[in-house]
């Protein structure tokens, strides 16, 4: 969520900076409301001293031997008024609150403006591969090794399911417990969230209210409005935990990742590009949270693209490293960087890890905050990447490691999970 104070000190600044990602908010009726709000605290403030003032008279006139009478009854009319105003006033915070919570985070200074075709590719790893030999795609490979079963997942779930099958299932475990193992190595907290959140969560991560649509929703037993949904990525409960919460700042950063499955309604048509795994409404991925203070935010955001990029390195993959136009970062993050791994049947490389800085967008939505070594209570900053997602990894390593008798080499850190070489 923005701060108020600075749509209020520079409108103008503001507007521009969202106007970036292509979102033209009316900022004048934000303005408005939060002038509303104020000038309601204000009658109260001033109402609440009159009753305060109208209140200590009261044992004066009482030991004169006074009538008190017509005090009381000026008492009761001041507190319907206040009560009144009270009323007005949530009403005016609720208004604004919406409308803030409706507003897309202010990408950083140096992100350009504009969509896709203004992302900037800043870093090449490895060599495309070559073959002597006429390449098959991931669908054909894993079909013919029996690693995945597409037809039968179709069955079960529809498009955009599959089934891991035999060693198919063993691969996908072995890179869960490479990017698992990697992280425990690098000092971060394993956690295993719930898979069904609350409404709060998909609010504090900034999903909700905009984007509520985009996932699955549980229905209640009673047969009310879902307030419960599946969670579409590990992001979204890493980054509630600490909600509502002041930590202190000797216990900043908090290095955090979890192992889930996500689950998003992902539109489209499963044409040719998006076949086989490359598009699916269940996944699995490991995530990476760091939640800092502002001092640590850009070490951090550093430090996670740098791990992001030595898995995919790790397992030998050619990749790309792009920083994403503002209009191409997802709305609650202020900078995004993309790992896009090399899939050689379609010619086009394909995201495998988000690493994003939510800068305090995300705290000042869920409240969570820290208190500095001055005493003074601050938002914290919260930063996301994927460590990784496996459905796009899996086809770029049958692919990236085929060979002519149509066997696929095993990426040498994987070997002691998969307990071989070569899947044939």
């Amino acid at each position: 969520m923005i701060d108020i104070n600075l749509i209020r000190t520079d409108p103008t600044a503001v507007a521009a900076a969202l106007e970036k990602r292509g979102c033209k908010a009316d900022l004048d009726e934000i303005i408005k409301l939060d002038e509303t709000r104020r000038e309601i605290i204000g009658r109260t403030e001033t109402l609440k001293a009159e009753k305060n003032k109208v209140s200590a008279d009261i044992p004066r006139l009482k030991k004169a031997g006074e009538n008190v009478e017509p005090i009381f009854a000026k008492m009761r009319e001041l507190g319907d008024r206040i009560s009144e105003n009270d009323a007005h006033l949530k009403a005016a915070e609720d208004a604004l609150k919406n409308a803030l919570l409706c507003l897309p985070n202010l990408p950083d200074p140096d992100v350009v403006a504009g969509e896709k075709e203004n992302n900037k590719v800043i870093k090449v790893w490895g060599e495309k591969p070559s073959f002597d030999f006429a390449i098959k795609n991931h669908v054909e490979l894993c079909e013919a090794l029996r690693l995945i079963d597409y037809e039968r997942g179709v069955k079960l779930a529809g498009n955009g399911s599959w089934l891991y099958t035999g060693r198919g299932a063993v691969m996908e475990w072995a890179l869960l417990n490479y990017f698992i193992t990697t992280h425990i190595k690098d000092g971060y907290t394993f956690i295993l969230p719930p898979h069904m959140l609350n409404y709060e969560c998909g609010l504090g991560a900034g999903q909700f209210p905009k984007f509520e649509d985009d996932v699955y929703r549980v229905e209640t037993a009673e047969g009310g409005a879902a307030r419960r949904f599946m969670l579409p990525t590990a992001e979204t409960a890493l980054v509630n935990i600490y909600r509502g919460e002041i930590l202190q700042d000797s216990e900043l950063p908090k290095k955090l990742f979890a192992y889930t499955p996500c689950y998003r309604k992902e539109a489209g048509s499963y044409r040719a590009e998006e076949r086989g795994m490359i598009r699916g409404h269940q996944f699995d991925k490991v995530e990476m949270v760091q939640v800092t203070s502002p001092e640590q935010s850009k070490a951090a955001f550093e430090e996670l693209v740098n791990k992001a990029c030595a898995l995919v390195e790790g397992l030998g993959l050619h990749y790309r490293l792009s920083k994403l136009a503002a209009g191409d970062c997802s709305a609650s993050m202020a900078r995004t960087y993309d790992i896009e791994v090399w899939i050689p049947s379609m010619g086009i490389y394909k995201e495998v890890s988000s690493v994003s800085n939510a800068n305090d967008y995300q705290a000042r939505r869920n409240m969570t905050r820290y208190r500095g070594a001055d005493g003074k209570i601050g938002y914290v900053h919260t930063l996301n990447g994927s460590g990784l997602a496996t459905s796009r990894i899996l086809p770029a390593i049958v692919e990236q490691y085929q060979n002519a008798d149509g066997s696929v080499t095993v990426p040498e850190v994987l070997r002691a999970f998969v307990g071989c070489d070569v899947l044939k």
